[in-house]
């Protein structure tokens, strides 16, 4: 081992300890994180069903590509600043990786401050894109939209942050940060719903309470222990660090915003065609919402997985290391679709219990509701394969590749046959859809995977075979080497 191998691996873990205990390490608070993150707005959703009833759900419904803009704006800054602080790391270049996080800092805020005061003056005229058709259901969606633009600086910086922090060698400080805030928004949400009678708009006020809290405490962090720190005179903008991490970020951050496009799509196609058919528009809304959200839940643990994968996977790539990267693969992406299944065979089996917790409704709703989990999350089983495998090339430097992964499922597969198949069968065709661009994704995506490990496995024997001509190189002129 030569000598900066030494050194690397006496600062950083992910050179040298072993693949499944780094990914435990990693994917467990990253997948908590997720799943942490999604709750936010279920547990919003939950008691608002029980508070205001399935029209607040429906609003929630509307609301929710405002949250996914914010989260794919986040996201795109935090991933691409972790992935290529990550590489800097493996490389050995601190400095680097450390101006990186100030840039991530700086970015986060302006972002922040910039969809804030867009969303505030362009809202209404949005939310009525996003599917507010109804005068009640726009009235309730501005109630809870304008609250949540308030704190968008804070909710752009914590999901930065995160990443960042896993980046850091501090993955349970991720983790911590965002659960800490989860459970002050759990708390918070029947106190302002049913205590102070604020509705809609108290579950807004608690989820940008809790995310200040998550924000606050990750800059804590890196100001005062990280082994990255925030410094003000690095935060100046850097042209080269910001491209570099927005390139790799922005597969990410077209996975959220693609969503975003997909969720506008499918809420104007279930009041249109709902409103055709004798369930009514409101109730497909709000059927649909909450089936999302519990495929978002499932999602989260593939989306935890990649991400804690995301770091290792970065710096075994700047340290040159093809064996621990193809490992790292293997173990994330059996992982994902072994716990995503599991999920899948519960959804399938006993919906109504998990359908209950969103409140009550008609019976129309009740049935409908049923019937989409089964039908719309009947392919949920293949997403781990794409999650984890866009996080893989987005990691190891090919943004094009991760970037066509991350539009594939819903950009290129799912908003077509949400525009089309209704044509056909009406609302069940939004139904449909699901299943289809998920299992045709999962075979796009194994055409891409299959070459690349074949790649990394010629350069694992390459690399083999030039350690087995060391010792043979070295011997003196003159003397054979035994067999």
């Amino acid at each position: 081992m030569n000598e900066k191998e030494q050194e690397v691996q006496t600062q950083n873990p992910l050179g040298y300890k072993p693949i499944g205990k780094l990914l435990l390490a990693f994917s467990v608070p990253a997948v908590v994180s997720c799943i942490v993150n999604s709750v936010y707005n279920i547990v919003d959703q939950i008691f608002i069903g029980q508070g205001v009833g399935y029209l607040g759900n429906a609003a929630t419904t509307v609301a929710f590509p405002v949250m996914t803009i914010i989260m794919a704006i986040a996201t795109l800054i935090g991933s691409g600043g972790g992935a290529y602080a990550a590489i800097k790391l493996g490389e050995g270049n601190k400095q680097e990786a450390q101006k990186t996080l100030n840039n991530v800092f700086a970015l986060s805020l302006a972002a922040g401050v910039v969809i804030m005061i867009l969303g505030l003056l362009f809202m209404e005229p949005v939310l009525r894109v996003f599917g507010a058709a109804d005068e009640s259901i726009m009235a309730y969606s501005k109630e809870y939209v304008w609250v949540i633009l308030l704190g968008v600086p804070f909710s752009v910086l914590g999901v930065a942050l995160s990443s960042m922090a896993r980046t850091d060698g501090a993955p349970r400080l991720s983790m911590y940060g965002i659960l800490i805030g989860a459970v002050l928004n759990t708390i918070l949400d029947p106190i302002y719903i049913f205590t102070f009678n604020w509705g809609v708009k108290g579950a807004a006020l608690a989820t940008i309470t809790s995310q200040m809290l998550s924000a606050v405490i990750l800059t804590v962090y890196f100001w005062k222990r990280g082994h990255m720190r925030l410094k003000l005179r690095e935060m100046k903008p850097n042209l080269r660090v910001c491209r570099k991490t927005c390139t790799l970020g922005v597969s990410s951050g077209i996975t959220q915003l693609v969503a975003c496009i997909m969720q506008v799509v499918m809420n104007n196609t279930l009041v249109t065609y709902g409103n055709q058919s004798p369930i009514g528009g409101g109730v497909a809304l709000s059927a649909m919402g909450i089936v999302l959200k519990i495929g978002m839940i499932l999602a989260s643990v593939g989306i935890g997985i990649g991400i804690g994968a995301q770091p290792i996977l970065g710096f075994n790539y700047g340290a040159q290391k093809p064996q621990r990267i193809r490992r790292t693969y293997l173990t994330a992406v059996t992982a994902a679709t072994g716990i995503i299944f599991l999920g899948f065979i519960v959804c399938q089996t006993m919906p109504e219990p998990i359908l209950q917790l969103f409140g009550g409704g008609n019976e129309q709703f009740s049935v409908f509701a049923v019937k989409c989990m089964r039908i719309y999350l009947g392919g949920i089983f293949c997403a781990g394969i794409q999650i984890v495998s866009t996080n893989y090339f987005q990691a190891t430097g090919q943004p094009m590749k991760a970037a066509v992964l991350s539009m594939l499922r819903q950009l290129l597969l799912l908003i077509p046959l949400i525009i089309l198949l209704p044509m056909f069968f009406g609302l069940d065709g939004v139904l449909f859809a699901g299943p289809a661009a998920d299992i045709t994704s999962a075979v796009i995506v194994i055409c891409f995977v299959v070459p690349e490990m074949r790649k990394l496995s010629r350069q694992i024997r390459e690399a083999q075979s030039r350690q087995a001509l060391e010792p043979e190189l070295s011997q003196p002129v003159g003397q054979g080497v035994s067999i």
